[in-house]
Formats: C-alpha cells, structure tokens, sequence
C-alpha cells in the first residue's frame, strides 16, 4: 500500500494524509476526517490544530510529488510501460494495444480516457490522464495482478502538470496534433511543447512511433531513440500503400522493413488507419512479429463510441467521441466515403472549455454534411444557448436546426433518416453522462439509440 492519500474519504488506517489545494476542494477542509479515518501523519500548507504529526511544506501537491517519484518509482522499473499522445487516436490506438498484447500472451493493463482495465476489472477515471497517486497507484495495481506491460494515454495537461513523473516509457507513441485544449495551453506552440515533454519520461535508448503526415510528426524524430514513422510519405518506416473501406471493416495494404502487408481490421475510416499503424509500430518496437500481430488483429476491436455503429431506421448511426475541428472533419469525410444517401450530424461544443473551436466545429459540420442538428454536449455552468450563439455566429450556410435537448436532437435525426443515410453522433462517445451545471446526468448516445429502436418496434408491434 502507497503510504500517502489525498482523499480523505480514501484514508487506511497508517497513511499520511496531505492536503492538496486544488481549484475547488481544499483538503485542508477535510483533515479531521482523514484523522478519523486513521491518518498518523498530516502533510499541509499552513499550520494546523491535530493531535498527531504534522508537516508544514511551501507546496503540498510538490511534496506529494517528489515523495512518489524518491520512494516508489523504482519499484515500477520492471513494469513495461507505452506511452500514447496526441489529440486524437489515443484512446483507440491504445486500446487496440491493450487488446493485442493479451491476446497474444502478454498480460497487460490500459489507462486512459475510457478507464483503468485489466483482467475483467475495470474502473472509471474522472480524467484521460489521472492525478499522479492515482496513476501510482494504478500501476501498483497492475503490476500486483500479474500485469508486465501497461498502454497508457498521456495527455498534454498531465505532461504539463508532471503528472507522470517519475516514471520510464519504453515506447512512445505520437497520433496528431490538432486545436484542442487551447483554454489551457493559449497557443499552438505551447501544446507541442506540452506534448514534447514526454520526451522526458522516455527511457535511453527508448523506442518512438510517430505519425510523419501529420505536420508536427517531425517534432517527435530525436536523435538517441530507435524511430518508426508511419504514413503514406515514401520515407515512412511504416508506409501506407492503400486502404479499402467499408462500413464495418477496413482491409490496409502497407510495407514495413521492404516486406508487402495485408490486414482486415475491424475498423472503419482512414483516421483509424493510422490508429492501427501506430499500435502496429507499437508491437514491433516490442519485438513482436508481423504474422503474430496480422493474425490477432481480427480478435481486436474498437473501444465503445469510437465509430460505433447501429443499424437504424434503414440505414445507419455512428457514435463517435469527435469533439474537436479535425475529429469531426476526419470523422464526417470517412463516412461521405462510404455514404450511398445522405450525411446528417448531430454535434454540440462543451461549456467552460475552449470557446475558439465552436465556430470552426459549426461550419466543417455543415459544410461536409446534408443535414446538421446542433445539440447540447456538456454544458456545464455555461448557458446552452451561449455556446450556440458561438457555434453557429455569422455561419454561411443554412441546413441546420438547434434542438438544446440531446435526446430529442437524436431522436429527430433518427425519425428523419430515410433510406441508407448515415447519422453522425458526435462528442460524446463512450460517456454515459451530460454535465448540466455542476452535476452530472446518466445519458448515453448508444442507448438512445436503441431505446428508440425498442420503442418503435413496440410501436410497431403493438398497432
């Protein structure tokens, strides 16, 4: 058991509690709890009443820190740990790894945005990247349980905030970089740069896969590290010859090392191509054969609301996490690939997060599909109807409709379909939730879906 907390509600009986100030909770305000609970030991910011040891240090979250990194890093050395960032693909990409290595014998565990998995365990996390003790903690986890390697997201904030210190990448992976997040980071430049101290964490000699059609792939080729490019350039380590689509696989033809390849993946759009290749580059950088990776590859899946599709009203529905200008342009000119009728989208911005994108979101929506239905995605404490007055502000184009509600606004796009049309569901993804203010509602893209199935065969069956 790590000896620290910082949850009071989490406290064991023997753990030193330390108190984070964080932007709303100040676990100074939670210190007698945690002495109830059994700590012997308050690390704290400013003097403090107990009756048991205390220490007063200039920065808690410091402390908190250093103290993981000099006592329990060294105890996760013989973890293998993979590292992914980049805006979009993460989640996909290491979760294909995450399914790839068990299937191939190698135990593993996934941390990112869609939980903490392993075994048949899994856990959800508040954040793509969680707070440093969690991720200590997560790693302990795993490694108790039998796991040698783990496939982790790591986002650009956690990077920034040294959430990962202390800890040895083996293998680093880059998808793209793409506006997001620009609430937090103000430019461009200050996100790569963000994303570039992952550098930091990789061990000597480490393994990199970087995606080189991306414009700032060329960022992540170092000197001193073993280097896969991926791509459809000509120097591209991994090169993309062709691809072939279909609504529900795609077949790849690419090279790597001079050797022609061919895979079936059980994926869709150009954008998971390059999902594939990186997990792909991934496994090689642990040495795993190409025919060992090709024949797995039909037993792996995508993770939920990553391009996951419904048969619906005669044609089909996709639910999809793009919630940012290039996942949604990447996403909607996938399916106009594949479309036989007519595109229609359902997409919406989050409240209290980067206001800049929205009308760059409003008008790629309306401008590569038929129909958009714009909706409410996450407000938060932001008025709905602000963040649709950003959206669709001085928009040349008029085939769209705003229905605030999110069920109505798929319901709608649903009654609306007619034969072999394809509807987008966009931003929300794998989240089962809406945040309406400060709480969060049970709501869940897929299962709006089929409960207007259910609903309209009952209607059907019934008349």
């Amino acid at each position: 058991m790590i000896e620290f907390e910082t949850d009071s509600r989490k406290v064991q009986p023997g753990q030193t509690f330390v108190a984070i100030k964080g932007f709303t909770v100040d676990g100074h305000d939670y210190i007698n709890s945690a002495i109830e609970k059994g700590a012997i030991k308050v690390i704290v910011e400013h003097d403090v009443d107990v009756n048991i040891e205390k220490e007063i240090v200039p920065s808690t979250k410091e402390f908190i820190k250093n103290a993981l990194v000099e006592k329990y890093s060294e105890g996760l050395k013989d973890l293998t740990i993979l590292g992914v960032t980049g805006t979009n693909g993460k989640t996909t990409t290491c979760y294909l790894t995450y399914q790839m290595l068990n299937k191939l014998g190698i135990k593993c565990a996934y941390l990112g945005t869609i939980g903490f998995y392993y075994d048949d365990v899994k856990i959800e996390l508040p954040n793509t990247t969680p707070e440093i003790l969690t991720v200590y903690k997560l790693l302990y986890e795993a490694k108790e349980h039998g796991c040698t390697h783990i496939v982790m997201e790591v986002s650009s904030q956690s990077l920034e905030e040294e959430r990962v210190a202390g800890l040895n990448y083996k293998t680093i992976a880059f998808t793209n970089l793409t506006q997001d997040h620009l609430d937090f980071h103000k430019t461009m430049e200050n996100y790569l740069n963000a994303k570039l101290k992952i550098f930091n964490y990789l061990e000597k000699n480490g393994n990199v896969i970087t995606n080189i059609d991306d414009e700032y792939g060329k960022y992540f080729i170092k000197d001193g590290y073993n280097t896969i490019s991926l791509g459809y350039k000509d120097d591209a380590t991994i090169k993309i010859n062709e691809a072939h689509y279909t609504p529900t696989y795609t077949i790849i033809h690419f090279s790597y090392n001079g050797n022609n390849l061919e895979v079936k993946t059980n994926l869709t759009s150009k954008f998971n191509v390059y999902n594939y290749l990186t997990c792909f580059g991934i496994l090689k950088s642990l040495n795993i054969s190409d025919e060992d990776i090709i024949n797995v590859t039909k037993e792996t899946y995508p993770p939920k609301g990553r391009c996951e599709i419904i048969e619906v009203n005669e044609g089909v529905a996709v639910v999809d996490y793009a919630h940012t200008p290039d996942a949604v342009e990447k996403v909607i000119n996938s399916f106009l690939e594949l479309k036989t009728n007519r595109i229609i989208t359902i997409v919406g911005c989050g409240g209290d997060r980067d206001p800049i994108k929205r009308p760059i979101m409003g008008s790629i929506a309306c401008k590569l599909s038929d129909h958009v239905i714009f909706t409410n995605d996450n407000p938060r404490t932001e008025d709905p109807k602000n963040i649709m007055n950003d959206i669709t502000k001085d928009l040349p184009y008029d085939n769209f409709e705003i229905i605030f509600d999110r069920k109505e606004a798929i319901y709608h796009g649903i009654e609306s379909m007619e034969k072999g049309d394809i509807l987008l569901i966009l931003g929300k993804g794998h989240e089962d939730y809406q945040i309406l203010g400060h709480e969060k509602v049970h709501f869940d893209d897929c299962e709006q879906v089929n409960n207007w199935k259910k609903e309209s065969f009952f209607i059907l069956s019934t008349s």
